[in-house]
């Protein structure tokens, strides 16, 4: 039987834990032909979970050592260093063989003890940078879902924690019964693309820069082919100069942020319209329905119809 270890600590997150509890630690055999996962709780009693819970652990943090999987939750602290108690617990139990699984920021916990260093992982978004930036030998994909790397996988944020529990129970029972126990849930059973797709656009905010008039005149003007002269000839600057102000106002080369803009126009528009994608890709400025297809897919990880499905609040 599969021994299914949840680690509950000071600030672990509640969405994710829940769901770790839904898809392991409810009784799902009537979906597969052998028993469930064996789930239990461990990890410091009492300890508050999301802000209005407190933990009621079975078992201390020994409980990891007899676990087939050890599931660490998000945790709140991702500033600070993880509990050493609990850094100790997850190394241990990974060189004894159990698969390791962290749920958004939980990876934080892994990577303290060492178990992601040249490993392809994953945690949300909004926190990519720091996890590459502590951990530097930790190859941080900040564009998917979640990762699989054997003994040790990782989600990225929030209901991306869903998607890979149910990885592991297709894993683990055949896409047959994950598929089942999506349909249970009222989740898809696969989501098409990364994380990508669901973070915010970067926005310049105030005026006190070079580019103030120029980007809100670029924007106004996504349909037609613009190049790095007409940019740099309506900012009044050499191309270099151009280069060098689009890099600090806004990270990127200005043909790479006119391509951000014109993703970012053709996600609105296929989430507000019911227009083809050819029309999207003259109001964006991509020409051709596939130039479109290309650009957008490798953006966001969705080509534009999934997108639509997934996010269009008209339909296709």
């Amino acid at each position: 039987m599969r021994t299914v270890v949840m680690v509950l600590t000071e600030g672990s997150m509640l969405f994710e834990a829940a769901a770790a509890c839904e898809v392991f630690g409810t009784d799902h055999s009537d979906l597969a032909a052998r028993p469930w996962y064996s789930f239990s709780v461990c990890g410091t009693d009492g300890a508050r979970v999301g802000s209005w819970f407190r933990a009621e652990a079975s078992r201390g943090l020994e409980a990891l050592a007899d676990a087939h999987t050890v599931v660490v939750p998000a945790w709140r602290g991702v500033d600070g260093d993880p509990p050493e108690e609990l850094v100790d617990a997850v190394r241990t139990a990974h060189a004894a063989g159990a698969r390791i699984v962290s749920l958004c920021t939980g990876a934080f916990v892994l990577a303290a003890a060492g178990l992601l260093e040249g490993r392809r992982v994953t945690t949300h978004w909004a926190h990519t940078d720091l996890l590459a930036a502590r951990y530097p030998r930790v190859r941080v994909d900040a564009g998917v879902l979640f990762t699989d790397e054997g003994n040790v996988l990782t989600s990225a944020g929030k209901a991306a924690g869903m998607d890979l529990c149910l990885h592991i129970v297709r894993a683990d029972y055949g896409a047959t019964v994950a598929n089942a126990l999506a349909r249970r849930l009222v989740t898809p059973p696969h989501r098409d693309g990364g994380q990508a797709q669901f973070i915010p656009a970067a926005v310049t905010h105030g005026r006190d820069h070079p580019l103030a008039d120029l980007l809100p005149w670029a924007l106004a003007r996504l349909d037609q082919p613009l190049t790095v002269e007409d940019l740099a000839r309506q900012a009044g600057m050499s191309s270099r100069n151009l280069a060098r102000h689009f890099h600090a106002v806004t990270g990127t080369p200005p043909l790479r942020w006119l391509l951000s803009q014109r993703v970012r126009r053709a996600q609105e528009l296929l989430e507000s319209s019911d227009a083809g994608i050819e029309r999207i890709a003259a109001w964006t400025g991509m020409g051709t329905a596939a130039t479109l297809r290309r650009h957008f897919t490798r953006v966001t990880g969705l080509p534009p119809e999934a997108y639509r499905r997934t996010f269009g609040s008209r339909g296709a």
